[in-house]
């Protein structure tokens, strides 16, 4: 075996430790949709405080990931993983046995998202690459980055959440909706596994800014084309399809910008403070998903929001700039 065979091996299985991590606690947490109705009609609380509980846990998944990336950056990242792994599996049990909506945000938004939290993006790509906290949001373009990406929470959520409400309000049969979670989640290995590559193969030629407004856009129009569709079996398919595509494409992308900002030291840290931003939109995403159907009996203003919101992501990144800033010296750090 040569030297970088011998180099190479473990580097593998590191990374496939951590694509299996994030695909058992990712995989757990959005198919979670497929079970609203099922905990509606168990606890009787209605939609909305079904929703609320998953919101919060949306929220909290990303309030861990900041206070996790810390740890993992300290002590490394495989005590975190696995305590995540366990919480989010406790979480999931309890589920069925707590029929409050003080139990379902216990059970769903703290030890299930929180657990998820801990085992997510920003501690696992601290378990594969070590990519100054009030710096990173003193720089604009780090706010505009975080704010967008806001809205990336705000549309994963949402679907994650009440696609299967979606599809039931379009007058489809149960079984699409599982078929059209399964076709999110296909496509966005795709299209996750695609931007990867794609920026591998361009470096540092990228444009990354440019990579994320062109995603936002494409999900603006793939929602207005489907707002305007006729509602059958293959027109939510594609639509599943076009919107996985774009789901989580905008990790790499966003991770990359924030090492390319403050290279990869603390990157964990770092991206975690935007994995906040993301979550809080996904927060929005889920609880407001609930409450407009219950208010409307439909999701309209849902997609109008989307829409709006998509646009405004692929325009908040135009001003973003990609070369790292000056380092901090002594004196403007001892000022700070």
């Amino acid at each position: 075996m040569n030297d970088q065979a011998r180099t190479l091996r473990p580097l593998l299985w590191v990374l496939f430790a951590a694509a299996g991590t994030f695909a058992l606690t990712m995989g757990a947490r959005q198919s979670m949709g497929l079970f609203i109705s099922s905990i509606n009609t168990h606890t009787g609380l209605g939609l909305a405080n079904v929703s609320l509980a998953f919101a919060f846990g949306q929220l909290w998944w990303g309030l861990t990931q900041p206070l996790a990336g810390i740890v993992a950056d300290r002590y490394g990242p495989g005590r975190v993983l696995l305590v995540g792994v366990l919480l989010v599996a406790s979480g999931t049990l309890l589920i069925p046995m707590l029929g409050s909506t003080a139990g379902l945000i216990f059970a769903i938004g703290v030890l299930s998202a929180g657990g998820a939290g801990m085992a997510g993006p920003s501690v696992l790509m601290a378990a594969t690459t070590r990519a100054a906290v009030r710096r990173a949001w003193a720089d604009p373009s780090f706010r505009l980055l975080a704010l967008g990406f806001s809205v990336c929470g705000f549309h994963v959520a949402f679907l994650a959440t009440h696609l299967p409400g979606v599809v039931a309000s379009c007058g489809l049969p149960p079984e699409v909706g599982a078929w059209s979670l399964a076709v999110l989640g296909l496509f966005n290995i795709v299209g996750s596994l695609g931007i990867g590559v794609l920026m591998g193969w361009r470096g540092g030629r990228l444009q990354m800014k440019t990579l994320l407004s062109a995603i936002y856009a494409l999900r603006a129009v793939a929602i207005l084309l489907f707002v305007f569709a006729p509602k059958t079996t293959a027109v939510m398919l594609v639509f599943a399809a076009v919107m996985g595509l774009s789901f989580l494409s905008t990790v790499p992308p966003t991770a990359g910008l924030v090492a390319r900002f403050f290279g990869p030291t603390h990157m964990a840290t770092l991206f975690g403070m935007v994995m906040l931003s993301h979550q809080i939109g996904g927060f929005l995403g889920a609880w407001l998903g609930g409450k407009a159907f219950e208010a409307t009996g439909n999701y309209n203003w849902m997609w109008a929001a989307d829409i709006a919101l998509a646009v405004a992501a692929a325009l908040v990144h135009l001003p973003i700039r990609e070369r790292r800033p000056a380092p901090v010296t002594a004196g403007a750090a001892g000022s700070a």
